[in-house]
């Protein structure tokens, strides 16, 4: 599902313009990126949690050139981890 198919979906169930709807929802992700970016975490009930991590610095390792080391520098990734309802309904236990 994209953005568009989210926002068209929308505005025919509640009789919104899509424009409207549109403008709801970038605001919302806008929101939900300035709060990660900050370092805080982003919850909603009963679907989740995004939160920022800091991956570690590592060593890697060019398929290429196995004997070639390359340092990974350490770096800021978005988790996600879903919550009870999500987890429910996705597995169906």
């Amino acid at each position: 599902m994209t953005k568009r198919d989210l926002v068209v979906r929308i505005a025919d169930e509640t009789g919104l313009i899509q424009q409207d709807v549109y403008a709801v929802i970038q605001k919302t992700l806008d929101y939900i990126v300035e709060n990660l970016a900050k370092g805080e975490n982003v919850e909603f009930r009963n679907f989740g949690v995004f939160e920022v991590r800091e991956r570690k610095q590592r060593i890697g390792r060019n398929p290429n050139k196995p004997s070639q080391v390359v340092t990974i520098p350490a770096r800021k990734v978005v988790k996600f981890k879903p919550g009870k309802v999500m987890k429910k309904i996705i597995t169906g236990v």
